[in-house]
């Protein structure tokens, strides 16, 4: 499917006070979201690098050369690839294609996601940097999703939700919420691959206090199920970064419901409050 005609040059570009969000156009700028996913990732969660990572001081895969990486600037510091404090990897079909595989298949089996009409995104690598974790960020990198949604027409966003520490019955209660209250419908629902399944069933339904456990998801996956999002049946414990992982899915329709709508209305305050003809 070809991408729209409303960027052909950015298919992201938004700013929010003095932070700036569009897609990596540089080698430089890629590394420097491979830099504060290091500084974040490894240093900071305790995830554990490889030797070459660790030498470089940057986190990075074989998937990175494929897709896009979303950067989030602030233009205080400059627009290039010092000022990034903020990054999302995305990757499309073709991208995927062209990978490989999409990287969650090394943790799901996402064959019912494939079998979807039309275009797909894996989302992934999310972090932003010490003392720019605001609201105002996540609403940033939510804008520029939803612009790189409309722009590719991408029907289904998917990817691996963490939560931190590799001990599922610790994180009981939150497993058991999110299977209880969000697992995926059967035509959409990735499946843990059997080497790697845990279970997310832990607790029944009157053994823990599901607003207490919602409230301590990640923001991140408390972001996709605002959006509606659901999860893949079964947990995956990656010990390399030091987490969890549920499968997210969420079809885009809300994503770009609400993005017009934020369109929209700032298209009408222009009209009403502007310099006009």
């Amino acid at each position: 499917m070809q991408p729209s005609e409303r960027n052909a040059a950015r298919p992201v570009d938004a700013a929010s006070g003095n932070l700036h969000i569009r897609l990596a156009e540089s080698a430089e700028e890629v590394r420097a979201s491979q830099r504060l996913r290091y500084q974040v990732f490894c240093e900071e969660m305790k995830a554990k690098p490889t030797p070459e990572q660790e030498q470089a001081g940057l986190e990075f895969d074989g998937y990175d050369a494929h897709a896009d990486h979303l950067l989030v600037f602030d233009q205080q510091i400059g627009d290039g690839p010092r000022a990034v404090i903020g990054t999302y990897r995305l990757m499309r079909r073709p991208q995927a294609k062209s990978a490989g595989q999409f990287y969650t298949v090394d943790e799901y089996d996402i064959q019912p996601l494939l079998e979807t009409d039309g275009e797909i995104m894996e989302l992934g690598r999310s972090c932003v940097a010490a003392g720019y974790r605001t609201g105002a960020i996540m609403q940033l990198l939510w804008r520029g999703i939803a612009e790189y949604v409309l722009h590719y027409d991408v029907r289904i966003m998917f990817g691996c939700g963490s939560m931190h520490g590799t001990d599922p019955d610790e994180l009981a209660p939150q497993l058991s919420y999110l299977y209880h209250n969000h697992l995926a419908p059967a035509e959409l629902r990735p499946v843990a691959l059997a080497s790697r399944y845990v279970d997310m069933n832990r607790l029944a339904p009157d053994a823990f206090n599901g607003k207490r456990a919602l409230a301590s998801l990640p923001p991140l996956i408390k972001g996709y199920l605002r959006l509606g999002g659901f999860v893949g049946d079964g947990a995956v414990v990656d010990d390399e970064f030091n987490t969890t992982d549920v499968c997210v899915v969420v079809k885009t329709d809300l994503v770009t419901e609400r993005y017009v709508r934020h369109l929209t209305r700032d298209e009408s305050g222009a009209r009403s409050g502007g310099d006009g003809a």
